[in-house]
């Protein structure tokens, strides 16, 4: 058995050597915090300084690098202030996006800036035709209108007009304001096709222009 011995011990040697090497970059590794205090001034420690209570952190890695950064606290003014800049990125980043789809939609749907022209011909006229179609349906009421007053001249000074027929003059007038009103938002809607088409182009121009 004593002639084993000496392995018995190099190997209980080696053994403590590994677990001595392998705890080396543990202790190397040792975290060391870092902040701007108050006064401005740089405090570091391997745990945390009291000048830096309370305020953001750094945890730094041997070489001096930033390994994980700790919010510190903040009052109800910079929480608010915090969640509206978050806010602000959040919209400004879907404001992008959006801007980005109707960007990609505008060179799907026109080829050309003469595409755009005739797209524009094209809902002109049909708003031209809806401005003609109300009109005529006012020209109708219109009619009816007056023969309704013909019918009530008839009982001036006699009995009292029939229940119906001044449900009928009631009505026209009711039909007649609400053609008039949608006459005034198709006849408007020029401007806004014109708006629509012009912005489409200009967009069109600068898209087409980066390429």
């Amino acid at each position: 058995m004593a002639r084993y011995v000496p392995q018995f011990t190099l190997l209980f040697t080696l053994l403590i050597s590994t677990v001595a090497l392998v705890s080396l970059p543990l202790a190397a590794e040792a975290q060391m915090f870092r902040c701007t205090g108050k006064d401005g001034k740089k405090y570091y420690g391997q745990t945390v300084p009291p000048q830096c209570a309370g305020l953001p952190l750094e945890q730094l890695n041997k070489q001096g690098g930033v390994v994980r950064r700790i919010e510190g606290q903040m009052t109800d003014e910079q929480r608010a202030a915090k969640d509206a800049e978050a806010k602000k990125k959040r919209d400004e980043t879907e404001a992008a996006k959006e801007e980005s789809r109707r960007n990609r939609a505008l060179l799907a749907t026109y080829t050309s800036e003469k595409d755009i022209d005739e797209a524009r011909g094209r809902a002109l006229k049909d708003n031209h035709l809806a401005v003609k179609e109300v009109e005529a349906r006012i020209g109708k009421i219109t009619q009816r209108q007056e023969q309704l007053n013909k019918d009530m001249e008839f009982y001036k000074g006699k009995n009292k007009p029939p229940a119906k027929l001044l449900e009928d003059i009631k009505n026209a007038e009711i039909d007649i304001a609400a053609q008039r009103n949608l006459l005034n938002v198709k006849k408007k809607e020029v401007d806004t096709i014109n708006a629509k088409y012009d912005d489409d182009k200009k967009r069109y121009v600068e898209l087409t222009r980066r390429k």
